[in-house]
């Protein structure tokens, strides 16, 4: 029997931090993010992903995570219909294992 694999965010993280120019995404709210982000993360919530401009062209590797996947899979296929190609959902904040910064960012 086959089952759905969520995607791990920790292995996700570390092909983003091999990619050359990845941008990654923090899609929660802004309270959520200044709660704790993984370090690095831009923030661009899921109802402002066309703020995503600032920080990507639509050809950039960009990385999306949220709390626990459902915001981050959501972004992935509105950014892929506005033509980003280069779109991967890592899931769940939840699910990480690093360190987080907290504050401003």
């Amino acid at each position: 029997m086959f089952g759905f694999r969520k995607p791990n965010i920790n292995d996700g993280l570390e092909i983003y931090k091999n990619t050359p120019g990845a941008v990654l995404v923090d899609v929660r709210t802004k309270d959520e993010f200044n709660m704790g982000r993984i370090p690095g993360s831009v923030n661009v919530p899921l109802n402002k992903l066309s703020q995503l401009e600032q920080y990507a062209s639509k050809d950039t590797p960009v990385f999306v995570y949220c709390l626990n996947g459902a915001r981050a899979g959501r972004a992935l296929k509105r950014l892929q219909r506005k033509g980003y190609s280069r779109v991967v959902s890592l899931g769940g904040v939840k699910g990480y294992s690093g360190s987080v910064e907290n504050g401003r960012g």
